[in-house]
């Protein structure tokens, strides 16, 4: 996710601790998805495409504050 901002990604999950919970939280719902779509957990469609909408809210969050540290010059 996000190959363009590796550095600032590894750097904020050290310094902002909001990043750090929307990120984890993205790559939980992440392993939860693939988990319920290989059957390894149960999960209905309707379930599976909820999470997906979540995962992405999070990633738009996850997206704004790179852009925003990234025009700060953080």
């Amino acid at each position: 996710m996000f190959p363009e901002f590796r550095d600032l990604i590894t750097k904020l999950k050290t310094t902002d601790h909001h990043f750090m919970r929307l990120f984890d939280k993205h790559n939980e719902l992440d392993q939860k998805i693939k988990n319920m779509e290989d059957h390894i957990s149960p999960g209905t469609h309707e379930e599976i495409e909820t999470l997906k909408k979540e995962k992405l809210h999070l990633k738009d969050q996850l997206y704004s504050i790179l852009k925003k540290h990234e025009q700060e010059g953080s």
